[in-house]
């Protein structure tokens, strides 16, 4: 809605155009500047569209100076360990969290719709034992587009709940099929018995033939507590407004492409480790740290503008104060901690730098807070889960928000094909 309108002139010649203001319900408003080529000749320019609203959109908000994400309108606070990751699939999807009937219905579905065409088999196995599970996954995911073409042509509401709730399904069991690839070992088939969570679990590390129960003991290979936990990081992962991964979905879907298609470049693009590799880079970067005695040297490298070295997992693109989703990864490290009894080398390591980095002025004048994938490799190392498979586990929350979002673009009669312009400066 426009009320209010902007007037830009033009230096050179004085000539003025109004543009109309656009009112956000929450967050910045946005000048709608569809003519300003039209009007004076001249593109905007703005790498990395820092400061401009490609779309607009009901889904996720985030306010990164107040350290504030939504879903739906709900603050993460009220979803994250209180709703299952599959309600808030739901939330997402239909804008509402679901009765109780909805969401064993939801949940049902999902759990009938994980198997995957055995054709798939084939094209897993002929990757080499060693790729890198992303690479499996995405790979998967467009050649899922081959056994479901129908979904090319998506039009009634039914239609897009079967394209959204099978590939929210099968996503978890490509990943864990991409894993034990990479270790020679036999696949596992769902469980339609196992929670969403639980199975992806199980399918990772079950024996052919084996059962396993899951007890609050933690004797058997399943432990409740980690399905609790995995099940809060992927909600927190479930959607994050207009990121790299999700313009790509976007831009994507406006070419007309199969909607898994456009999932697969999501998956490919979460790859990178400015984005959803940046868990595993954390880990990575503990690793070489290597003892505790050791943070100071590289906190001090960290200080060290003539040093290319950076801490991984610090600072944000959006929040300039806390990440909220860290904040909540914050209290469930805790909480691992005594519940696991985790007291690993890592994470020691990992406590250090965050007690110096949230002490320190360099870092705290700079808003270099621990953020959402600080915690979240630390976490998933604790609960014993492969270094490779950090972003696939990010794929997996992160898949319905894609959706949601590709669903959105859709069904939006303002939505066209992307083409950015450029600023030429060649020959």
């Amino acid at each position: 809605m426009a009320r209010e309108t902007m007037t830009c002139t033009d230096n050179r010649t004085g000539k003025s155009v109004e543009y109309p203001i656009l009112e956000a319900t929450r967050g910045p408003d946005a000048v709608d500047i569809r003519t300003f080529y039209k009007d004076t000749g001249l593109f905007t320019y703005d790498p990395g569209f820092t400061s401009t609203a490609s779309c607009k959109s009901k889904i996720t908000f985030i306010d990164g100076g107040k350290g504030e994400l939504r879903y739906r309108g709900i603050p993460i606070e009220e979803l994250a360990g209180k709703q299952s990751y599959l309600e808030v699939c739901f939330l997402l999807l239909y804008s509402r969290l679901p009765t109780e009937e909805e969401a064993r219905d939801f949940d049902l579905e999902i759990r009938h719709r994980s198997f995957v065409h055995e054709g798939l088999r084939n094209l897993i196995e002929s990757f080499p034992s060693d790729a890198h599970p992303m690479a499996i996954l995405s790979s998967g995911v467009s050649a899922l587009s081959s056994f479901y073409y129908e979904h090319l042509q998506v039009e009634s509401d039914a239609e897009y709940h079967e394209m959204a709730s099978r590939i929210i399904a099968k996503i978890p069991t490509l990943a864990a099929f991409a894993y034990r690839h990479a270790l020679g070992i036999p696949l596992i088939y769902p469980d339609i018995e196992r929670s969403f969570t639980e199975n992806f679990l199980y399918m990772m590390r079950a024996y052919p033939g084996g059962k396993m129960k899951i007890t609050p003991e933690g004797e058997q290979k399943i432990r409740q507590v980690e399905i609790d936990a995995l099940d809060t990081i992927f909600t927190l992962h479930a959607d994050h407004e207009q990121n790299a991964s999700t313009t790509i979905v976007r831009g994507v879907a406006s070419t007309g492409a199969h909607p898994y298609v456009a999932i697969s470049a999501g998956i490919s693009a979460l790859w990178g480790r400015a984005h959803g590799g940046a868990n595993e880079s954390v880990i990575a970067q503990l690793e070489m740290i290597g003892d505790v005695k050791n943070v100071p040297e590289y906190i001090a490298r960290a200080k060290d503008k003539n040093d290319p070295f950076r801490l991984m997992g610090f600072g944000h693109r959006v929040y300039k104060n806390f990440d909220p989703r860290a904040r909540i990864l914050k209290k469930l490290q805790d909480q691992l901690k005594e519940e696991l009894g985790l007291d690993s080398k890592l994470l020691r390591i990992a406590q250090e730098i965050e007690r110096i980095a949230l002490s320190d002025d360099y870092f705290v004048s700079r808003n270099l807070y621990p953020n959402i994938d600080f915690y979240s490799g630390v976490i998933l190392y604790a609960l014993k889960i492969p270094r490779s498979m950090f972003t696939p586990i990010f794929v997996i929350g992160r898949t319905v928000g894609w959706i949601t979002q590709w669903i959105e673009f859709k069904e939006d009669p303002a939505s066209k094909i992307a083409r950015p312009r450029q600023l030429y400066t060649g020959a």
